[in-house]
């Protein structure tokens, strides 16, 4: 018994007090747009990606990704991916590394490690991976389409197994069954995934930059997709009609009241309008009453002034004669004294 408990005790030591092993990176994000996130998060550019973690992007996001051995994979709106196994066999290449899809859209360009280093597995099958460009597509049912772009690929199932060997070659594949011939991807190949938008790196719905960019030129999808655009019609809306508020029915004695509000109010509205005018014919006579006072106060006045007048220059006439008489006396006297 002691034994026993001083196993437990030294294998809880153990586990308490050993150092953490950090995770080791495997990749790095080189380009990501709207929202992509992995398990510790939302990643950003330049970002390291991890051994087991799961890259998801949201309905619009984008993520380019580069390996250690120089692998680029972009992962899609709306998309699922686990980084499986990675396997270092030396600095510039990998043993073994596998991804996990679970849904969703991507690009795969091979990097330097050995062609059976690379696998990829999806609910319908896993690619075989031989010096190659490709875009695959996982559905939300697991129907997964491949196609190739430069190289060569395999698709291996439960329908067998399926070789890609000419540019733009795509195969579909359902889960637990049936898996298409090799031939060129078009317009069926959207219909039977049920998704127009199911290779965007092809169709142009999503456009990626450097290598991953320049790999996927051609197949002729982005005419289609935008052909389709331009097929959808186009709903015209009806001009709008303006709709009218229907007139209430009023009782007829509320018909009446109201006629006989509208009458007194004409009614008081004139008598108001009458006796301004009175008002203002009063002030009139009023004003022209106080002008003609006025002008007889002004002609009175006028008047007095020039009675005034003349009777000073009378008053001032008969001092004048009488000064004159007394000079005549005084002369005469002094004559008569001489």
């Amino acid at each position: 018994m002691f034994c026993l408990r001083g196993a437990a005790l030294i294998a809880f030591c153990a586990v308490t007090f050993s150092p953490t092993i950090a995770a080791e990176p495997v990749g790095q994000a080189v380009q990501i747009r709207t929202s992509v996130s992995g398990a510790r998060g939302p990643i950003a550019v330049k970002d390291p990606v991890y051994k087991d973690e799961r890259i998801s992007t949201s309905k619009s996001g984008l993520g380019q990704f580069v390996f250690q051995d120089g692998t680029k994979l972009a992962v899609g709106w709306g998309s699922s991916v686990v980084i499986d196994k990675f396997v270092y066999d030396d600095a510039k290449s990998v043993k073994k590394l596998t991804i996990m899809a679970a849904k969703g859209t991507f690009r795969w360009i091979s990097g330097k490690s050995g062609h059976s280093a690379y696998q990829i597995v999806t609910p319908a099958g896993t690619i075989g991976v031989r010096g190659t460009a490709f875009d695959f597509y996982v559905g939300r049912d697991g129907t997964t389409a491949v196609v190739l772009l430069s190289g060569a690929a395999s698709f291996c199932g439960a329908g067998g197994c399926r070789q890609l060997t000419q540019r733009c070659d795509c195969v579909v594949a359902k889960p637990g069954g049936g898996i298409s011939d090799p031939r060129r991807v078009s317009r069926n190949t959207l219909k039977s995934l049920g998704n127009a938008q199911a290779l965007p790196f092809l169709s142009g719905g999503q456009r990626l930059s450097g290598a991953l960019g320049w790999a996927g030129g051609g197949c002729s999808l982005a005419a289609v997709f935008q052909e389709d655009l331009e097929r959808q019609p186009q709903t015209v809306q009806p001009p709008a009609v303006e709709q009218r508020q229907p007139i209430p029915l009023i009782p007829r004695t509320q018909r009446q009241e109201q006629r006989q509000r509208q009458q007194q109010s004409g009614q008081s509205q004139r008598q108001r309008q009458e006796q301004r005018q009175e008002q203002g014919q009063g002030q009139g006579g009023q004003r022209q009453e106080q002008s003609q006072r006025q002008e007889q106060e002004q002609g009175q006045g006028q008047g007095s002034q020039r009675q005034e007048q003349e009777q000073r220059q009378e008053q001032s006439q008969q001092g004048g004669g009488t000064q004159r008489q007394e000079q005549s006396q005084s002369q005469s006297q002094t004559q008569s004294q001489n």
